[in-house]
């Protein structure tokens, strides 16, 4: 499994290597690529839910004081946190299984009326539906598409142009909505928990 990720390591060694950057990941591999950018000279810092919290205020202290040039991070750091230092570049190791937090994501750069540059890895174990929402909102910001993503056939032909009527995504209908079936999911596992407790919410 680690051979198989060096090139795309050394890539992202390539790319870590001449700016402040962000680095996300799954919380799977977020500390094989945090030892991999020491063991290649990178000064990096690592926080995911994983760690104690005294832990990850000293590396988003480190970062934030310069004195570390990439942080390593789960969606933990996608949300709320906010760094004095332009963030250059957000790298997704991974791309997100929801278009929001590909946005969180890459909402790190670009602040403040900086520009920024985001960079995602993409493989055939992504959703097709996450990637037509990325084709989309790369069309919608007027961004080049990556012909990989251009030959994805768009439900959005066959439907008017319309995109999800369900949670609003642009690259898939309601049909196709990954969010349904999670939904469902949450809401027979709510059904669950209360016949096991008793905790109905009133009398019966």
């Amino acid at each position: 499994m680690f051979k198989f990720w060096c090139p795309f390591l050394a890539l992202i060694q390539v790319l870590l290597s001449s700016c402040i950057s962000i680095l996300f990941s799954l919380i799977l591999y977020k500390d094989d690529i945090h030892e991999y950018l020491l063991l290649k000279g990178v000064d990096a810092a690592s926080i995911h839910g994983g760690k104690e919290q005294e832990e990850r205020n000293e590396a988003i202290k480190y970062f934030k004081a310069g004195s570390k040039d990439v942080l390593v991070a789960t969606d933990v750091a996608a949300k709320g946190l906010d760094f004095p230092q332009s963030i250059q570049h957000v790298i997704n190791f991974d791309m997100p299984s929801e278009i929001e937090n590909y946005v969180h994501r890459i909402g790190r750069t670009g602040r403040c009326g900086k520009t920024g540059v985001a960079t995602t890895f993409i493989n055939k174990s992504c959703e097709e539906t996450t990637l037509l929402d990325l084709k989309h909102l790369l069309k919608e910001a007027r961004q080049r598409i990556p012909p990989v993503l251009m030959m994805l056939d768009d439900p959005r032909d066959r439907n008017g142009g319309a995109g999800c009527s369900y949670c609003g995504g642009l690259g898939h209908t309601v049909v196709d909505c990954p969010k349904i079936d999670k939904n469902a999911r949450q809401m027979a596992s709510g059904r669950k928990d209360a016949l096991a407790t008793g905790n109905y919410g009133g009398d019966w």
